[in-house]
Parts: structure tokens; C-alpha cells; sequence
């Protein structure tokens, strides 16, 4: 496979499990893109509009002819696809079930403000044609946390999107940022983060830790006197987070390139072990299976 039929505006972003997956644009950059903890958009070339759906039924289409049934997902990519209408969201799922025969799944980021004006009958309808996983990035379950960074979501807006999509029978993967409340507000994120999750149940759940390759000047503008957690204090505040998670089902990984210490499992079966694992690596930080910070990729 040489030629790939779709336009891509860099940098291009997708999660890490879907490596494999063909990335779809259906918008460039992100809607929202005022988080002061996120550098993914700010580039020029990645200023918000949707691509037109001729320009993305086109790709389908010529994807479908280049690659025939070898595609097995589709990704649907810039920030968050899922800003578009029911409509467009579904021509898109219709266009890739017809083009692209083999996909078994199909993907997208999801902020849980585009989901305020799509009831839950919509989304059923889109889970029908096709889109079965969203990620969700809820980064706190703090509401002050959330105003300090500037999210534009509270505790209960992404918790009714949640429930929405649960209800809907799609599956939702909740991203959690470590450190995000830096020194101040660790305690209160990662007791409101754990809340939110218990509350939302999700089919899987992620943290990562927070980082500023461009700097932090963005983040304290409205976050005076935001201090980052030591390699120690994140460990403690994923302690703290990890002891409080109630979740019946739930794959959890904590295995991004950010994270210090890789951790994976189920909870609510593997909790006493993740426990064991961070609780360990807290007394003996020498001694533990820490990642490198050359190793860390950011």
C-alpha cells in the first residue's frame, strides 16, 4: 500500500489503540480548542472547519478502492467529529459500511458538549450504523480543577454525555490527566475524578500524565500558582484516585508514553494489585519499574 487517498492536515493525532486504524478527518483542529493544558490544535493549519462531506465521501470511496475490505477500523479524526449533525455523522457511517466492507469498528474523540443537542435515540441510530467507541477526554471529575483549565465541561455535563452514550450502546473510553490540579487541587481531583468514573461506569478508562512540551505559561494564566506534582506525588495522587474507583468492569490501562509507571488491568478485579503496584513503587520509588523520562516520548 503506497498511496493513502486522504487529505491530512499535520500534526495528525489519534489514540494509541488505533494504531492500525484508518484515520478519517471529518474536521480539522477542534471546536472548542480553548483548554490551556492542550497544545494538539494550536497550530494555524489546524484553525476549526469541517471538510466538506463531498471532499469525505470522496475519500471513503477512494479508500474503499485502494484498500477494498483490508481496512478493519476507521477512525474518525480532528478533535472532535462528533461535532457534526446526526445527519453528516451518519451519510459518513452509511458511505463506510457501503466503501469500506470490512471495518468491524469505527471511532472518534468525542467532548461531551457535542452531545448536548443529540439525544439518545440519535446515537442509537449512529451506534446502529456503525460507531461503537468514543473517547471521552473528561481530564477531572473536579469542577474547580476544570474552570482552572479552562475545559468548558462540569462534573455533570460529562457525566449526562456519558450516560447518554452508555444508554446509546456505545462504548466510552474516559481519559483522566495525573497531575492536572497540580499541588494545590491534587487531592480534590483525584477523589472527584474517581466519583465521576464510578458514577459513569465506562467500558474503559485511561489516565495520563499532564505535560507542557511548549511550556506552562498558557495553563497559569488562569491557574495562578499551579505547581506540577514530583514523580512521588503523581504516584501518590494515582493511589488516591485508584483506592476510590468502584467500578464493576472497567479495562484501565495507564500505559501512555506520559506515565511514569505503566499499569494495566481490569477493575474492578485487578484493583488490589494496581494498589500493590503503585503502593510499592511510592516506598521504594528506587526499586520500581519506573519508565525513563528519555523513554517518555513528549
Amino acid at each position: 500500500m503506497n498511496f493513502i487517498p486522504v487529505r491530512y492536515v499535520e500534526p495528525v493525532y489519534r489514540p494509541p489503540s488505533e494504531a492500525d486504524s484508518l484515520i478519517l478527518p471529518l474536521t480539522d483542529g477542534c471546536s472548542w480548542n480553548k483548554c490551556t493544558f492542550c497544545e494538539m490544535y494550536t497550530a494555524p493549519q489546524k484553525r476549526f472547519r469541517p471538510r466538506s462531506e463531498e471532499e469525505v465521501l470522496e475519500s471513503i470511496k477512494r479508500c474503499g478502492e485502494e484498500m477494498g475490505a483490508g481496512v478493519k477500523r476507521v477512525f474518525l479524526s480532528d478533535g472532535d467529529a462528533m461535532t457534526l449533525s446526526v445527519r453528516r455523522l451518519a451519510t459518513v457511517l452509511e458511505a463506510i459500511r457501503r466503501d469500506l466492507p470490512g471495518v468491524r469498528r469505527v471511532s472518534s474523540y468525542c467532548l461531551p458538549r457535542n452531545l448536548r443537542k443529540k439525544s439518545a435515540a440519535e446515537l442509537r441510530e449512529l451506534a446502529e450504523l456503525g460507531l461503537s467507541l468514543v473517547y471521552v477526554g473528561a481530564e477531572s471529575g473536579d469542577d474547580e480543577v476544570l474552570a482552572r483549565v479552562n475545559k468548558g465541561e462540569t462534573f455533570d455535563s460529562t457525566r449526562e454525555a456519558l450516560e447518554k452514550l452508555g444508554k446509546a450502546g456505545i462504548k466510552r473510553s474516559v481519559m483522566i490527566l495525573n497531575g492536572l490540579g497540580g499541588e494545590a487541587l491534587s487531592r480534590q481531583h483525584a477523589l472527584n475524578s474517581a466519583a465521576l468514573a464510578n458514577a459513569a461506569q465506562p467500558e474503559f478508562l485511561a489516565t495520563l500524565v499532564v505535560s507542557f512540551p511548549q511550556g506552562e505559561a498558557r495553563l497559569r494564566e488562569n491557574f495562578p500558582g499551579w505547581e506540577p506534582l514530583s514523580v512521588p506525588g503523581l504516584m501518590r495522587e494515582m493511589e488516591l484516585f485508584l483506592s476510590k474507583l468502584e467500578l464493576k468492569r472497567t479495562v484501565f490501562r495507564s500505559d501512555h508514553a506520559s506515565n511514569w509507571l505503566i499499569l494495566k488491568g481490569t477493575l474492578g478485579a485487578d484493583k488490589p494489585r494496581l494498589l500493590q503496584q503503585l503502593r510499592s513503587a511510592i516506598a521504594a520509588p528506587e526499586a520500581a519499574p519506573l519508565r525513563p523520562a528519555w523513554a517518555r516520548g513528549l
